[in-house]
Parts: C-alpha cells; sequence; structure tokens
C-alpha cells in the first residue's frame, strides 16, 4: 500500500515561508516573504486534512480546488498542482500574496479549529504559479479559433484582465482601454512591492498582450473617446474601472498643504519604482522622508500608506483608527507587519480637524464603542474633553473610496446606478440594462477584494461567451 502523503497536521507544525527581518524590509520595496523550498511546499501541504467538505474551498470567491493542489504538491506532481490552480483563478500567483488568506481559506480551515494551526495556504498557491513560470509551464494565449466578435473593456484592473484572458481564450476579439500608462490596475500603482512585486504583474499584462489582447493605454473614456463610440465598435462592453474616488471628511484646515489621499501617496511611489520622473514625488510632497506622517484609517489601504512611509525613510508614523484593533476591516497579519516595522497605532481616535498651514499637526479625539451600529459593528463614540493634537507633517486620508458618477462623465444617463453611484447589475453574469453593456469588480460591488474581481471578470466572460454561442468562429492559423 502506497504510503498516506497527507493528514500529517497532527506532527508537522504550520511554518510559513521565512520572513525577512524589519530592519531589512524596512529599507526596502522588496516582498517580505521568502519562497518555499519544495521540501517545505511539500511538508506544508501534506498538513491538509482533505475534507469531504472543504470550508477552506467554499470560503474562497473563486472556489479554487485547494484540497486537490494541495495533494499533488505534497506527492510533487506540481505541474498538475499548477493546472488544477489555474482551471479556477486567472492570477493564482497574485492571490497567493495579496489575497486576505486568514479572513477566506485560511480562516475556515477545519484544522485550524482543531487547534493545530491552518494549513499555509497562500504560500503553497504562490509557490506553485511561481515554479510553472520558472519551468515554462504557464503557456502562451492561443486560441484554436479565432471568432468575429468583439468586446471592449473599460479598466485594466484584476476584473478586466480575468475577463480578457478567459474571452482571449476562446478565439474572441478583446481591445482594453485605461487611462494609466501601464496596465494592471491597482496591482500595478495602488498595491506596494513589498506585497506585490510589479514584474509579477507586468508578465501576466504581457502574457495577454502576446496572446492577442489589444491594450489602448492613456485613454480615458469621456475625454480621448466617448462611451458611445466604445459600445459601437464592439459586441459586448465591460465596465471594469473600480472605484478611485477618495472619500473625504469636513473638518477644520481641510485642504491645507500637507493633507493627501492615499492613492495619491501610493501611485507616486509605485511610479518611483518602475524608475518614473514624479514631480509630486521629487519636490517632497509625496515622500515622507524625515516626515512625522499620520495615516488616518484602518483598512488594507491604510496599512500600505503606514508601510510605504516606514520604506521611505519617515521619521515617525502612526495610524488613527476609530474603532479598536480587533474592530478595524483592514488584515490582522498587516497589521502585525506594520508594528513589526516601526508603525504605532493610536487605536479608538479620529481626526477633528487640521492644525497649521501647511499641516503641522492633526487634532485628535479620543473614542470608546458603543452599541452596534446598522451592520452589528459597535459604533464608535466620541468621549468628551479628551481631545489632543497629533503632531504631523505629512497627513494620508485612508478612508476608503466611491465610485466616480459615471453617466455624466461618460455622458450615458442611461447607465444604470445604484443610490451609492454603483453599477445595477444582474447577479453572476454583470448585464447591465443597456444591451450588451455589463459591469464587473468594485465598480459593482464597492471597494472589496481583489479576488472578488477575478471571480467577477470570469463570470461575466462566461455568460459573454454564452450569448455569442453558435455564432461564427473561424480557425485560427
Amino acid at each position: 500500500m502506497a504510503k498516506q502523503p497527507m493528514l500529517k497536521f497532527v506532527k508537522v507544525e504550520r511554518d510559513m515561508p521565512e520572513k525577512r527581518p524589519p530592519d531589512l524590509r524596512r529599507t526596502d520595496f522588496k516582498e517580505i516573504y521568502a519562497e518555499y523550498a519544495d521540501a517545505k511546499a511539500k511538508e506544508q501541504s501534506s498538513r491538509c486534512s482533505q475534507c469531504g467538505v472543504p470550508y477552506c474551498q467554499s470560503h474562497c470567491p473563486l472556489h479554487n480546488n485547494i484540497p486537490d493542489w494541495l495533494r499533488l504538491t505534497a506527492e510533487g506532481r506540481l505541474q498538475e498542482a499548477y493546472e488544477i490552480s489555474q482551471m479556477t483563478n486567472t492570477f493564482p500567483e497574485i492571490c497567493g500574496r495579496i489575497c486576505p488568506q486568514d479572513r477566506l481559506c485560511e480562516g475556515n480551515c477545519v484544522i485550524e479549529s482543531s487547534g493545530h494551526g491552518t494549513v499555509t495556504i497562500g504560500a503553497v498557491e504562490k509557490y506553485i504559479t511561481d515554479t510553472a513560470w520558472d519551468n515554462g509551464w504557464v503557456q502562451p494565449i492561443k486560441p484554436s479559433v479565432e471568432r468575429t466578435e468583439s468586446v471592449g473593456i473599460i479598466g485594466a484592473g484584476p476584473g478586466g484582465l480575468a475577463a480578457a484572458d478567459v474571452l482571449r481564450r476562446q478565439g474572441v476579439q478583446v481591445t482594453i482601454y485605461d487611462s494609466y500608462d501601464r496596465a494592471g490596475g491597482l496591482l500595478t500603482y495602488g498595491i506596494p512591492g513589498f506585497k506585490l512585486e510589479k514584474d509579477i504583474v507586468m508578465r501576466r499584462n504581457q502574457q495577454l498582450e502576446q496572446g492577442g489582447v489589444e491594450f489602448r493605454l492613456n485613454c480615458t473614456v469621456g475625454k480621448d473617446i466617448s462611451f458611445a463610440d466604445i459600445r459601437a465598435k464592439h459586441d459586448a462592453v465591460i465596465i471594469a474601472t473600480g472605484v478611485y474616488k477618495s472619500r473625504e471628511i469636513q473638518a477644520p484646515g481641510i485642504g491645507v498643504p500637507g493633507l493627501e489621499k492615499a492613492l495619491d501617496f501610493l501611485t507616486a511611489s509605485n511610479r518611483k519604482s518602475f524608475g518614473d520622473a514624479v514631480e509630486e514625488f521629487d519636490s517632497g510632497r509625496l515622500d515622507a522622508k524625515g516626515k512625522r506622517v499620520v495615516v488616518i484609517g484602518g483598512g488594507d489601504t491604510a496599512m500600505d500608506c503606514v508601510r510605504t512611509s516606514i520604506r521611505q525613510g519617515a521619521e515617525s508614523v502612526k495610524c488613527l483608527y476609530r474603532r479598536d484593533r480587533a474592530n478595524m476591516p483592514g488584515s490582522q497579519r498587516e497589521v502585525a507587519n506594520a508594528e513589526e516595522e516601526g508603525v504605532q497605532f493610536e487605536w479608538l481616535t479620529a481626526p477633528k480637524g487640521f492644525v497649521g498651514d501647511p499641516v503641522t499637526g492633526v487634532m485628535v479625539q479620543k473614542m470608546r464603542l458603543g452599541a452596534p451600529d446598522a451592520t452589528g459593528r459597535q459604533a464608535p463614540e466620541v468621549i468628551e474633553g479628551a481631545d489632543y493634537v497629533e503632531d504631523a507633517d505629512l497627513v494620508i486620508m485612508a478612508l476608503g473610496f466611491e465610485p466616480e458618477d459615471l453617466p455624466t462623465l461618460w455622458d450615458e444617463p442611461e447607465l444604470p446606478v445604484t443610490r451609492w453611484g454603483t453599477i445595477k447589475t444582474e447577479y453572476v453574469t454583470g448585464a447591465t440594462d443597456l444591451d450588451g453593456v455589463y459591469a464587473v469588480g468594485d465598480i459593482v460591488r464597492g471597494a472589496s477584494l481583489v479576488v472578488w474581481a477575478i471571480k467577477d471578470g470570469r463570470d461575466c466572460a462566461e455568460a459573454i461567451l454564452e450569448k455569442f454561442a453558435g455564432k461564427t468562429a473561424i480557425a485560427a492559423e
């Protein structure tokens, strides 16, 4: 009888890839985790209990076949593991790096519930696909037939790219329109390199381009091309713009120099990593070096900002959040990484106003948690008489994002939107009330996770293919 390769969680402990020491990782934007060695990837995969009902899989938005590719990895069958992983996920090496596994697959691992420590699903997922790239197993996109139908995709973020991949593999002609000079959306310009090094994104962009996807970059819809023209040119249109409008607060001193939006700050930093000339950074405005930085917010974007500030050489970095640690929306893993790197968290604090012109401090009011709000979370309440001023030379507002007014910007008043400004669509397909117009990702959900955008893009592409079914296709040369 063959030796049982799995169920080793009772004698093999959870072991993440080695994490670079804080003093080293504070000095650069390289990823903080090393790669698994082959033996370690096999060992950690072998801890999987091969559940009959795998909660890891059911709590993954893409429903990745996690137990299957863990078993294949434990058995040393890495190419097969990659093929199984790629079947349900367009970008597994990206999800393996940036998904909040502690809230999704790993957070619902059965052996974690039994006290043995979750399987390191994200690290293994990353290892599998990185190995596939290294060994040439990631094949170019080569449709067996070329179809006459074309699809225009507005937005080159994860949702748009995932849809393009599915459509192009079936021979559909795909054009992606994006206002940035590089494809990838937040993968390229929003997420720092210490979480997702940019060559990982660029090689996927290159794969799509080599596979026949046309990219029209530096192209803003409503300015460089009209939405009506895109609809006229294509058989279907997918809106995958994401949400980029920063939420703002009204407070005394708002608008003074030194108050910056999170996305502006992160984009400038990422552009510098590409070697671009960035006037706002080079002038010192969006450079945290030598400054007392205060970041306002408690989500993953705030974590990206505080950790970027550390790497830019800030004198000090503090994060203000109006709830406590247990109630923050960001990943606890990211909070721990930030603390290791020297970030100070001021829990139960909120900005009341800003001092100086340019800014020299944040007027802070202390909070406590009261009764639960409509979402069930405890609502923060102000503690009267406990205000103080937090010194600051740079204040970064990371309060979340809202959709832009697309019907107005695109001169398309018939585009259906909700009262929040997100686009109304059919569940799963992403179809809108406008014929041939679909929408996916954050512009439908509001600010959400990359993995949900990938799912939406894939589901929408499948719905479009079903609509195209039966129409003419020609053999590829």
